[in-house]
């Protein structure tokens, strides 16, 4: 029998894994998916695909067409009881130098001096709280080199000297993903002093797998041990005295979300990259291990074979022969092996395959986890079914039910909605506009007051103030739009909706595993674009960025809430969700076409984890709200800070620098009578609303920040006397589909190269053209205009 034939609450185990694709296969692997493991069926997605899964204590979805590769036997009910194991008394944890036996143990960074730390772990398993513990308020946004992959940086508290830079999330160091690839190329090229690495102590079978592959690293380590308590709380245990011995790496039990063991967690990790002291041990194969040793044989003939290879390129043994084996060609590439190296390693290799009855991969991927369930054997008391999942499940069947899932999708996502523009955006708005135009008004009179030149004075309160005054008035509307994105992602809801929305994706030629960028996109594109790195697949990848910038982002809230509460008074919202529904139909059909197009083929298959629901902590949803509002104050002083005094200085002067009482004798009216025509078809070809879009490309608050000093005022009067209703909405469509700014289109650069950004550019600025021009054409039919 296969995976996509299992019944719902049957058990099996797994035969064998089949696939053409060996990165798909050891992706597949590496998730846990080995022959002899014992997996249930779950559920199916609303749709009937793609399916959930539960192996090694966690939940794992993937489409039927992918279980079709996985060959099952012994079929039977599930186990209503689980097997019980051994109840472990807590024990005093050993202080430094005590429990385990390094390798390394003399002075290498002097008191004082500088160490670096790299924080890596699985997804979900508690590194942004642990993250924001080590550094409080000390830490910054940059990217990886190379690659535009986000890297927050941080100062450990209380240790001024000590920095740690979070690594993306991930599963395995095998280059599945770009994320794993910028992982393990930080710490082989970077060369942090030491690792640190969370586990998720309630799922820790899983999460040892990167640890093995850390360790091969051989970095000074030590491990987090996150979410003891909900571990103790629900029966469970954990010896680590004795997974410190096991693992010969120094293991601390924290809670990163209360704060707890944090200290003791810095302390074994400035010890253990002071003192060079790295792992106590690297390798996890026995000499009596499957195939009689088959594998450790293997491992070590190709570690003797390769030694002086992995030297000189600076890549640890045993991490680079177990690379080989898995046939990784950035490792083959790293270690220069000439032809006769290569096929007395591939020599090696069929001989293990040989001698213990499977192949390479499934081979090295059951050897790490036999090791890992022979340490959960010996420290680990495995708790009760969690109130965490039993709460999981429950809320399950009604987010991800048959019946409820899209329902009550639309529904949260129409409560985003309201809660952004209405119940909390609005008020907090309003009190912003109140305190932003008293403060324009008292350096007005002082200014006055002062007597300061008409021209200077202009300069401050018309250009400068107007502008960016205009734009900071929005500043809480995208703070909650932020605020509630991020709390459905770290919740683990936004892994729900990529499973409930995959079968309806793939017909657009994507995953569901696309869906979270898209969703992302209507906060910002920019780390939407970015965020395309997790995905496996480069058709995904592209086609996702391609498709993102049609997702209205959060900066262009400003604009539909001058127009559509000037023309739209009595159905303001209504006027902008219909903005957000069309940015998604235009995106819908726009990959169509381009499935049909340029991207040709199937999506990659879908292989998602699916976490348990979570509340997410209150300092890191507090922390992301002032790097939110940060952010948007520090473009409100810089780009539109720019753009509005040059908007404000080219509708002042003309070619002759003389102060023009007449803006349509400005330069900025010259400007934007070359482009105005443009425009005229689509109903708007007033030269200030050219320059207004023009000015968009900047940033999209620039668009209301030109609007502002050109007409003297935002005020529906103001603006009246450049729209009406029709052509307003017209001019909200283009703004709409049109590129969301140059930051878009540079990452979008530095993601796929200079070719995309151009194509998406002129992607983007056509089809808010035609789309545009539809409407205006429709209008006029049916007599709108």
């Amino acid at each position: 029998m296969r995976l996509d034939a299992l019944e719902i609450g049957k058990d099996a185990i797994i035969a064998s894994v089949a696939s053409d694709d060996a990165a798909l296969r050891q992706h597949i692997l590496d998730m846990g998916l080995t022959p002899g493991t014992e997996v249930t069926m779950m559920k199916y997605a609303p749709m009937g695909d793609p399916m959930e899964i539960r192996l090694r204590g966690y939940e794992l979805t993937l489409r039927r067409a992918d279980a079709a590769r996985i060959e099952l036997v012994d079929v039977h009910d599930t186990d209503a009881v689980a097997a019980a194991n051994p109840h472990r008394e807590a024990c005093a944890h050993p202080a430094l130098g005590e429990g385990v036996t390094p390798r390394g143990g003399k002075m290498a960074i002097a008191a004082g001096d500088p160490i670096r730390f790299a924080l890596a772990g699985n997804q979900n398993c508690g590194k942004t709280p642990l993250f924001n513990q080590l550094t409080g308020s000390n830490q910054h946004v940059g990217n990886f080199p190379g690659v535009t992959v986000d890297r927050k940086d941080g100062t450990v508290r209380n240790h001024p000297e000590a920095t740690v830079t979070d690594l993306p999330g991930i599963y395995s160091l095998s280059p599945y993903t770009g994320e794993e690839v910028v992982s393990r190329q930080f710490i082989l090229d970077s060369r942090p002093d030491a690792l640190i690495n969370i586990i998720d102590a309630t799922n820790i079978e899983r999460n040892l797998y990167l640890t093995l592959q850390l360790i091969e690293l051989d970095r000074p380590m030590v491990v987090a041990l996150n979410m003891m308590d909900e571990v103790l709380a629900n029966g469970g245990s954990v010896d680590v005295n004795r997974l410190e011995g096991q693992l010969g790496v120094p293991v601390v039990p924290i809670s990163a979300v209360k704060g707890e063991g944090i200290d003791e967690l810095v302390e074994h990790a400035v010890h253990v990259a002071r003192f060079d002291e790295r792992p106590g041990r690297l390798d996890f194969c026995t000499p009596d291990g499957p195939g009689g040793g088959a594998v450790h044989r293997c491992i070590h003939g190709i570690a003797s074979l390769i030694e002086d290879h992995a030297h000189a390129s600076q890549i640890p043994v045993r991490f680079a022969a177990t690379k080989l084996v898995e046939g990784d060609e950035l490792v083959i590439s790293a270690l220069h092996l000439d032809k006769n190296e290569l096929d007395g390693i591939e020599h090696i290799i069929s001989q293990m395959e040989e001698e213990s009855g499977t192949d390479r991969l499934s081979a090295l991927a059951d050897m790490r986890f036999s090791f890992i369930e022979g340490v959960c054997q010996a420290c680990v008391t495995k708790p009760h079914e969690s109130r965490e999942h039993l709460r999981s499940v429950a809320i399950d069947r009604v987010l991800t039910g048959r019946y409820t899932a899209i329902p009550m999708f639309l529904l949260i996502m129409a409560a985003v909605f309201w809660l952004t523009f209405g119940a909390v955006g609005a008020p907090l708005q309003g009190l912003m506009e109140q305190l932003v135009g008293a403060g324009i008004s008292a350096i007005d009179d002082a200014l006055t007051a002062f007597g300061t030149n008409p021209v200077v004075k202009s300069l401050v309160v018309d250009g400068v103030l107007a502008g960016v005054g205009s734009v900071l008035s929005f500043l809480p509307i995208i703070v909650v739009l932020f605020l509630l994105l991020s709390i459905l992602e770290d919740s683990g809801y936004m892994a729900r909706v990529a499973f409930v929305m995959d079968k309806v994706l793939r017909r657009f030629g994507l995953s569901g595993r696309s869906f979270v960028p898209m969703l992302v996109g209507f906060g910002c594109s920019v780390p939407a674009i970015m965020s395309t790195r997790t995905l496996p697949s480069e058709h995904d990848r592209k086609m996702t960025v391609m498709l993102t910038p049609f997702m209205s982002c959060s900066a262009k809230l400003p604009v539909y809430g001058l127009l559509c509460a000037a023309f739209f008074p009595q159905a303001t919202v209504p006027a902008i969700v219909s903005l957000y529904v069309l940015g998604i139909v235009v995106g819908m059909v726009v990959a169509l076409v381009l499935r049909r197009t340029a991207f040709k083929g199937e999506p990659v298959p879908f292989i998602m984890e699916l976490p348990n629901y979570r509340l997410p902590g209150f300092k890191t949803t507090l922390m992301l709200a002032w790097d939110k509002a940060k952010g948007f104050v520090t473009k409100a002083f810089t780009i539109i800070f720019v753009a509005s005094v040059a908007v404000w200085f080219l509708q002042t002067f003309d070619v002759r620098m003389n102060v023009v009482s007449d803006q349509s004798q400005s330069l900025l009216a010259m400007v934007g009578g070359f482009i105005a025509p443009v425009f005229a078809p689509l109903g708007f070809g007033d030269w200030r609303a050219s320059c207004a879009l023009v000015c968009g490309l900047l940033a999209k608050e620039s668009v209301i920040s030109t609007l502002t000093v050109l007409l003297g005022s935002s005020s529906a009067t103001a603006l009246t006397g450049m729209f009406v209703p029709a052509t307003a909405y017209v001019f909200l469509v283009f703004t709409l589909l049109y590129p969301p700014c140059v930051a878009a289109i540079g990452t979008v650069k530095s993601e796929l190269g200079g070719r995309y950004a151009v194509a998406v550019f002129a992607l983007q600025v056509g089809v808010a053209w035609l789309v545009a021009f539809a409407f205006h054409t429709v209008m006029l039919a049916v007599g709108v205009l």
